[in-house]
């Protein structure tokens, strides 16, 4: 009965992942007077003696620990709050998922216009509270490019978090909450022995669903700052790779090494993230 969901699962998702691995362990490009020829762990060895390989890898892991902490944190302060009850509960409901509904390709762009060092409504802001010299260019320094696309990410993305958490939220048994009180529990008792232990497979779930974005970021980060001045993500150095240098060299092979990369990363997050909140799988 499922042998047709696993065909087609098979097809879409396994069939490519495995020959990504496979092709990792070659190297090729598309030009035809290079010959594709097995050259086994050289392409990791390699990845690993790549300094912008090992400077994208830091961003990225950096981007992604920073922005999927913030995230969760404001994800879960804003369904907590938005799930009780008060007037227009659901307008703000359908208002705090605006960011997340723009395509972030026009999002990113209109941050990239805010964070403009001539005029943007953001540097200026910032220079009124005197965080900034009167045309610093946010997007064009390196200490400064990577925590501003951050900050947009987690606009953008914060919405996405307290969707899934207030989904979570709303599961939770009132009749709890009402046995805590009667035994003279207080808000926070109630927080971290009812709310946080009952939640604990959706955020989860939900770390496991953002982190497997945020390893593979690419468009906020190409869109505003094309991975210049410390903010090249391994996603963004991936499209180098496979471009930008397709027709020069053989990085076919180095690409997919790269590609498997990322999935590991993906993995080893998902793990750490299963094992320390007791996710169970059955």
């Amino acid at each position: 009965m499922v042998l047709p969901a696993v065909l087609v699962i098979s097809v879409i998702a396994f069939f490519p992942l495995f020959k990504t691995f496979y092709d990792s362990f070659f190297e090729f490009g598309l030009r035809p007077d290079i010959e594709k020829k097995f050259v086994g762990l050289k392409n990791y060895i390699d990845l690993f003696h790549d300094e912008r390989f090992l400077a994208a890898l830091k961003t990225t892991v950096i981007f992604t620990v920073v922005s999927v902490a913030l995230e969760t944190v404001f994800g879960l302060l804003i369904a907590v709050i938005v799930n009780q009850p008060f007037k227009f509960r659901g307008v703000v409901r359908a208002a705090m998922l605006i960011p997340w509904a723009i395509p972030t390709a026009i999002s990113s762009q209109m941050w990239k216009w805010m964070f403009n060092d001539q005029g943007g409504i953001m540097t200026k802001f910032l220079e009124k509270l005197n965080i900034i010299e009167p045309g610093f260019p946010i997007l064009g320094s390196p200490n400064t490019a990577l925590w501003a696309i951050i900050a947009v990410d987690v606009w953008k993305t914060t919405p996405f978090m307290a969707l899934l958490i207030l989904a979570g939220l709303q599961l939770i048994p009132e009749e709890l909450y009402e046995a805590a009180r009667i035994d003279g529990a207080n808000l926070l008792q109630r927080f971290t022995k009812i709310t946080l232990p009952m939640l604990s497979s959706t955020i989860a779930v939900a770390l496991i669903f953002r982190t497997l974005d945020a390893l593979r970021v690419f468009d906020v980060v190409f869109i505003m700052t094309r991975g210049s001045v410390g903010t090249e993500t391994l996603a963004v150095y991936n499209r180098v790779l496979l471009m930008d240098r397709a027709f020069t060299g053989a990085w076919f092979g180095y690409g997919s090494a790269l590609s498997v990369i990322i999935f590991l990363l993906i993995s080893i997050f998902a793990i750490i993230y299963i094992k320390s909140l007791k996710l169970k799988l059955d």
